[in-house]
């Protein structure tokens, strides 16, 4: 790092590419929080439509935030398989890092960012396992690729050479596309049932919109408020 003046550091390369960036370099649009719903689901379908229309990529992909064994923070990205009345929808192994953690500590939190409404919504509460069966049917329901994925298992594990998963995965695309139907005994569908869920929309003046869904206690309905943002 070079200096350009006494008392003041030039930006490294990386600085000026990172300041460089633009941030909702499109038009956004308008979000009237006196009109949005009682409940958090149907704005979440809605912005999600909305997401689908505007071309964002991969609006389907969230982060999912979990608790380590030793109290600390993890998250990565996964799919959306479905948002109902029970909640939304991911799956794992019960036997990956997630799927250990959620045994342990079944709180989560969810994140999605659709930057071409400069758009993101985020969500915490408790998470619940479903059937097995149920896990199944949402697995047979996705691609052959899916279901390739989870015959290969393994998830998380040290893998010592990469030979080794191309020859698993080969063995599992040639077991799914024979056998459509076929059983991964630690493959999980997951719920999140919120109890907190806010609704971020972008301004081009900073001016965002931040509203705030949160259970009564009662969990009979929600309250809702606007935040600084």
């Amino acid at each position: 790092m070079t200096t350009s003046e006494p008392g003041r550091v030039a930006p490294t390369a990386f600085q000026k590419l990172l300041r460089a960036q633009r941030v909702w370099d499109v038009e956004l649009p308008v979000f009237d929080p006196a009109r949005a719903p009682a409940a958090p689901l149907p704005l979440f379908h809605q912005w999600f439509a909305e997401a689908v229309a505007a071309g964002q990529t991969e609006p389907h992909t969230m982060g999912l935030a979990t608790v380590t064994e030793g109290g600390g923070p993890d998250v990565r990205t996964v799919m959306l398989h479905d948002a109902d009345g029970h909640g939304w929808h991911f799956a794992s192994h019960a036997s990956s890092a997630k799927g250990r953690q959620l045994a342990a500590r079944p709180e989560a939190a969810l994140h999605f960012y659709w930057p071409a409404q400069g758009r993101q919504i985020r969500m915490r509460g408790r998470v619940t396992s479903a059937p097995h069966s149920e896990s199944l049917a949402d697995l047979h329901a996705r691609s052959t690729g899916a279901l390739a994925a989870a015959l290969v298992g393994h998830q998380s594990e040290v893998l010592d050479l990469y030979e080794e998963l191309e020859r698993s995965s080969d063995t599992a695309w040639a077991r799914a596309q024979a056998e459509p139907d076929a059983d991964s005994p630690t493959w999980t569908l997951y719920v999140l049932d919120p109890v907190e869920a806010e609704f971020f929309q972008g301004d081009a003046r900073r001016r965002h919109v931040r509203l705030r869904y949160r259970r009564t206690a009662e969990r009979e309905a929600w309250e809702r408020e606007l935040l600084w943002p």
